[in-house]
Order: C-alpha cells, then sequence, then structure tokens
C-alpha cells in the first residue's frame, strides 16, 4: 500500500498539521490516543482521506516477558477506531524483572536496545507472532536509535532485522535518523545495514532530527533534520521505493514554514536519489545457524535485560562487558526525559517548586526507579518531598500537599473543587 509522505501527528502542532500542503498520512503515538474517540483533529483528517497510522511505544515486544494482553487489546482497539491499514511498534524493552527474574519490575520509560543474540530473537520472534495473532492489522516494527551495545552479540543489525522478518512475515519500518544515530554512537555502517536488511519488508520509513554532544549522538526529535541523516535516506532510497515517508517531530516544535521545509527537503532527498540508482546489489548471505542452545531462552534474556536496566534507573553495579561511561550517559538521559515527562504530565509540580524543580526530580530519581506510568512518578515525587519537609517556602509546601491530596484520594476531586483550590490559591497567594 502506497502511503506517500506524512509526518507525526502531536497534540501541539494539530492545527499546524492540518494546513500543510502535500501531507498524504500520519502517524499518532498510540498511547496518546483514547481506546473509544480520536481527537477533533484527527476526525477532519481521516475525514479528507488522510490516513492515520497508530505507532506503540510501549508494548515493549523486545523483552523477556509475553505481551501483555491488555496492551495489544488497547492496540488493537485503537486500530479499528482510526480503521488504518497496519500498526507499528519498536524492537526494543521498556520494561524488566518480575518474575523471570524474580526481582521488583522496572520501568525504563524509554526504548532501549535488546541483545542481537540468538536467544534475543527467539523471544523477540515469539512475542511478535503473539501481537501479530492479537491484532487486526498487519505489524510493523522499527529499529532504535542507541546509545549502548550490549557484549557478545552475534548478529549485525541488518542481519537481525533479516532474520526476524524471515521468521515472522512482520513488516519493518526503517528509521534513517537511528540507522545514522547507530552509526557516530556504536560504529556501525548505514550501507551495511541496508544491504543486509530485507528492503522489500519495509512498510514506511521514519526521518528525523538530532544533535551530537561529546561524541554520542542524540536522537532528539526535537532538532531538524541534518545532512547525513538524509544522505542515509538517500542511500535507502538506492536500494527501494519505500511505500511511505514521515517526518517525526516531538518537542520544541518550529514554525510551520520550517516543518514543511524540512517536508521539502525530504522529497527532494527522495527524488534525487531516485534519478540514478547505482548497479545492481545482491544481498549477503543470511547469517549462519547458531549452534544448539540449552532451553531458557526467556529467563537468560530476563536476567540480563533486568540487570541493565537496574544499572541504568537504580545505581547498581554495572554488568560486565558494558562500556560504563556510555552507561553514564544512557542513566542520565532516562532521568532526563523522566524530569522532562512528569513535568508534562504534572506541569504544576516546576509551577511550585520553581526553578529547583529539575534538581529536585533529578536527585530523586537517582535510586529510585519507576515501576508504573509517570502520573504514579508524579505522586511518588510529591510524597517524598513532603516526606522529607520539602519545599523549605512554607506556602509552597502548602500548595504541593493540596495537589499531592487531590490526586491521591480514592477520587479525584471534582472539578468544581479545582476550580476554587485554584481560586484560592490566586487571591491568597498560596
Amino acid at each position: 500500500m502506497k502511503l506517500g509522505t506524512g509526518i507525526g501527528w502531536r497534540p501541539e502542532i494539530a492545527d499546524t498539521v492540518e494546513a500543510l500542503p502535500g501531507i498524504d498520512w500520519v502517524e499518532a503515538v498510540a498511547e496518546n490516543l483514547c481506546e473509544d474517540h480520536l481527537p477533533a483533529s484527527l476526525v477532519r483528517l481521516r475525514e479528507r482521506g488522510v490516513t492515520v497510522v497508530p505507532h506503540g511505544v510501549s508494548l515493549g515486544l523486545g523483552g523477556a516477558d509475553r505481551p501483555d494482553p491488555g496492551r495489544l487489546a488497547g492496540l488493537a482497539a485503537r486500530a479499528g477506531l482510526l480503521g488504518t491499514p497496519l500498526v507499528t511498534e519498536h524492537i526494543a524493552f521498556v520494561r524488566a524483572g518480575g518474575p523471570l527474574s524474580a526481582s521488583p519490575v522496572l520501568e525504563a520509560g524509554h526504548l532501549l536496545p535488546v541483545p542481537r543474540t540468538w536467544d534475543a530473537l527467539d523471544v523477540l520472534c515469539e512475542n511478535v507472532r503473539i501481537a501479530q495473532d492479537s491484532l487486526p492489522v498487519p505489524l510493523a516494527l522499527e529499529n532504535i536509535a542507541t546509545l549502548i551495545s550490549w557484549p557478545g552479540e552475534e548478529l549485525t543489525e541488518g542481519q537481525f532485522l533479516a532474520e526476524l522478518v524471515e521468521r515472522t512475515g512482520v513488516r519493518l519500518l526503517i528509521d534513517v535518523a537511528n540507522l545514522h544515530t547507530n552509526h557516530v554512537n556504536r560504529g556501525e555502517d548505514p550501507s551495511t545495514a541496508l544491504d543486509e536488511l530485507p528492503v522489500e519488508a519495509i512498510a514506511y520509513v521514519h526521518v528525523a532530527g538530532g544533535v551530537e554532544k561529546d561524541g554520542v549522538w542524540h536522537d532528539t526529535h526535537a532538532h531538524p533534520v541534518t545532512r547525513p541523516v538524509l544522505d542515509v535516506l538517500k542511500q535507502l532510497r538506492s536500494r527501494v521505493d519505500p511505500p511511505g515517508v514521515l517526518l517525526e517531530r516531538d518537542d520544541d516544535f518550529p514554525p510551520a514554514e520550517e516543518l514543511a521545509g524540512e517536508l521539502a527537503a525530504i522529497r527532494s532527498a527522495l527524488a534525487s536519489a531516485a534519478a540514478a540508482p547505482p548497479a545492481g546489489r545482491q544481498r549477503p548471505a543470511r547469517a549462519p545457524e547458531p549452534a544448539p542452545r540449552a532451553a531458557g531462552a526467556r529467563e537468560r534474556t530476563g536476567l540480563s535485560q533486568t540487570a541493565l536496566l537496574s544499572t541504568l534507573v537504580a545505581g547498581t553495579p554495572a554488568p560486565d562487558g558494558f562500556d560504563r561511561r556510555r552507561l553514564g550517559v544512557q542513566s542520565r538521559a532516562l532521568a532526563g526525559k523522566r524530569a522532562e515527562v512528569v513535568a508534562k504530565v504534572a506541569p504544576e509540580l516546576p509551577e511550585i517548586l520553581g526553578g529547583g524543580y529539575r534538581e529536585a526530580f533529578l536527585a530523586y530519581a537517582r535510586n529510585r526507579p519507576m515501576s508504573a506510568g509517570y502520573r504514579r512518578d508524579a505522586l511518588g515525587f510529591a510524597e517524598h518531598l513532603l516526606v522529607t519537609d520539602r519545599p523549605a517556602d512554607e506556602a509552597a509546601r502548602r500548595r504541593l500537599t493540596r495537589w499531592w491530596q487531590e490526586r491521591a484520594a480514592p477520587r479525584p476531586p471534582r472539578r468544581g473543587t479545582r476550580l476554587v483550590h485554584a481560586a484560592r490559591t490566586a487571591l491568597l497567594g498560596r
């Protein structure tokens, strides 16, 4: 199915997306949509014939546990509501722990790489088959960007993706910005990955911006698309005409004309690469068959992923073989993202705490891993501050106490109660 040129739909730029010319389709983060009704903007886009694809971020199909039936049912419901031709997710794990490792469940709040090993591939393939059986439309999976490398990997990224497609028939969502990220951070050649993966399985392509700091590429989705990323897009286009290409932007949204300019640059890159395709290429042979392995791939994968995630979010010692400097960079990045998301979920917290919010939250997160969602994380942070008699300002502490009580009660306060509290705060300066 031909999708064409698209852009990531986000509530912050909904009006801009609707007004941009030449948009054939949009992609919306599945977890940001309700299961039974759509935002008015997406309704209008669908009425115009614009395809909307739900893009999941929380299944964790690369994790050691089998996919959660409730999450799968939620993704299936959104697919039905949107009338989409496919749904997408990531080749990643997002949580670890639990019965397989006899440890508490830890949430990463981010997409983390699975090791490119035969064990991890076996687990991923089974999880993908479970997901495929639960969804009403085809599934496509995205390669992710990463700061860190697993020791002892047995396959390249291209080989890993090729084996995944061969075993499951799943489609691919290839993010060329992530290929560039892994080139900078892991020294992997995008051309090699593109040569090895089955390009005919590509459902569509992501293009996004990022920034390099101290030799590490951060896939921010908050910066303009760079020339090296467009060069990878050209390399991909020289091998295959992708059914769709989509611009992602998740933060620090620019004016409409800048987004239109990036879309124009993407179209230009595709056109120039299509004009002069290189000589025929032959995909390398498949990876060699693995040696027989003992049973217990899920258990082994669960233990290794739990050890890594515990290092990143709970400060436990680093597992052997990892680059400790890179683990530190990843850990700080996870904590920073967590602080940013909590600030969006509970904007009253940075308002109450002022300029001290981020420092206080990062100190809290240093050895207190997230075990549930971001709303529960916001409550836990507030509880921690209040238990330690913070903030020091008495009026701010009263406001924080009231905020916590309203949300920690068995029932959330009625809208009228919140309005009364807001008015009281404004009048009394509390």
